[in-house]
């Protein structure tokens, strides 16, 4: 069985089930379901139609879901596990869609020639699972990077001690812009010979979801210690930049280790 849209085939109908986020093909599958399982209750169509049908609606959720997500410019910690389990069911589905045509190959009831466009599809899927597990891979840092600055946030005012621990801090004179953070770019780029690695550009979803005011800030995804850090580190005191210097977000744990440059971030203030 393959899973693609143009396989989706049921009577178009209304349905509760239609989502409105859920795309055309999605909710054309979804449309005649219900008209499908009665046909099924009824004798009229195999069983195995309706199986069929509803594997394929899950797939097409499934596709949906990472181009929102693989392809999508913002994503948090949850979202990302979301993905993966996404990508990882439609390798799945199209390993036992190659492994039920092999046996009909082999039963002699399919051409050798029908595994070549499921070959495709399984090595697509694969593809598409390298790059679900790169992008949680990227949001997961992130997110110990968020973390990590949470917990200076929340430690600065009753234990400041306890944050010079966290991290290195240098004030400058407090004041931060983006046109000041596209010299630091460029310098960098000479320098180096290769652009800064900026894993947080401003607010992300990630900061959205730790409730985090991330705005105006700039977080880099160099350990202060490398040749690299030391060099921006220098960088920012010469041209009084306010940063905060991460080499663990907690220590003995994960890294979450960067270079926030910028005034410290702060938690959202509800109310109104």
């Amino acid at each position: 069985m393959r899973f693609l849209p143009g396989l989706i085939l049921v009577a178009c109908a209304t349905s509760v089930f239609a989502q409105p986020e859920d795309p055309p093909e999605v909710m054309r599958a979804k449309a005649g379901i219900e008209r499908l399982r009665s046909l099924v209750d009824a004798g009229v169509v195999p069983r195995m139609q309706l199986v069929h049908a509803e594997a394929a609606i899950a797939d097409a959720e499934d596709a949906a879901l990472l181009r929102r997500t693989v392809y999508g410019t913002d994503l948090t910690d949850d979202q990302a596990g979301e993905m993966l389990a996404a990508a990882a069911r439609r390798v799945d589905r199209r390993k036992q869609a190659l492994d039920d045509t092999r046996k009909l190959v082999d039963d002699g009831v399919a051409s050798l020639l029908s595994l070549a466009p499921l070959l495709e599809e399984l090595d697509f899927a694969r593809k598409e699972q390298d790059l679900a597990e790169s992008r949680a891979r990227y949001t997961r840092e992130l997110a110990q990077m968020a973390r990590a600055e949470e917990l200076v946030e929340s430690t600065l005012d009753h234990d400041p001690q306890q944050a010079r621990e966290l991290a290195d801090r240098y004030d400058g004179d407090g004041v931060f812009t983006m046109g000041a953070f596209a010299r630091v770019e460029l310098d960098f780029v000479k320098q180096f010979g290769k652009p800064l690695p900026v894993s947080a550009m401003g607010e992300t979803a990630v900061h959205r979801a730790l409730g985090f005011d991330h705005r105006g800030r700039v977080d880099v995804a160099i350990h202060p210690d490398l040749p690299e850090g030391r060099w921006l580190l220098e960088y920012l005191v010469e041209r009084h930049i306010p940063y905060f210097a991460f080499r663990q977000a907690v220590p003995g744990k994960a890294t979450g280790a960067h270079i926030h440059i910028g005034p410290m971030s702060t938690h959202y203030k509800l109310g109104g």
